[in-house]
């Protein structure tokens, strides 16, 4: 973080550096002051066990960093894609002294922290699914985003959290565990319908 400190006289002190390439390097800091989105904030402070899907889920949850970083424990177990070790890693990393500082620093040198932008309500708004199986109609990805865009979220394993299962082709495992847990499955065909499409 101490790179954001770094002033033009500076850089011409070390050598080999050039008054062009200070510049240059001054303004690729000046860009990264501000984050194009929450989600890649959050991943790049290397939380353990939070990657590049899981820094998404956290920013439409809490929106800020500072709202994510008063989280509970229980608060993060209500997401379907965060267990345990995950949920105790997010609320150790924000305690530690060390990482607050940091935080606190970049705020100092003029490091805005992006807010996620809500989304609007939709059609299956606070619903989560799981898709095993191949489907006809769309890529994997493509039904995931479905139904983010109308305001669901996705998980990748099968939990008593999770709403729907999405069920194509040659289902895996996780149409067993949902048949046991008694989670309610969904056709292709009634996934469609319940996005409208025909």
């Amino acid at each position: 973080a101490d790179i954001y400190y770094l002033k033009k006289e500076d850089i011409l002190k070390l050598e080999r550096w050039a008054e062009k390439s200070a510049e240059n390097l001054l303004e690729a800091i000046e860009k990264s002051k501000t984050p194009p989105a929450l989600s890649r904030l959050i991943f790049a402070l290397g939380i353990k066990g939070v990657g590049e899907h899981l820094a998404d889920v956290l920013a439409e949850r809490f929106s800020s960093l500072d709202s994510l970083m008063h989280a509970t424990y229980e608060e993060l177990l209500q997401i379907p894609e965060i267990g345990p070790e995950t949920a105790k890693n997010i609320v150790s990393f924000f305690r530690e002294e060390h990482n607050l500082k940091v935080i606190e620093k970049l705020k100092k040198a003029g490091v805005r922290f992006p807010e996620e932008k809500k989304k609007r309500a939709g059609k299956l708004a606070g619903k989560v699914f799981v898709f095993t199986g191949a489907l006809d109609s769309f890529t994997r990805d493509e039904a995931k985003k479905l139904v983010e865009s109308e305001g669901g979220r996705c998980s990748d394993s099968v939990s008593k959290r999770v709403d729907f299962v999405v069920v194509g082709k040659e289902p895996g495992s996780k149409y067993e565990k949902a048949k046991k847990l008694g989670i309610k499955m969904l056709s292709e065909k009634e996934f469609k319908e319940m996005l409208g499409i025909e």
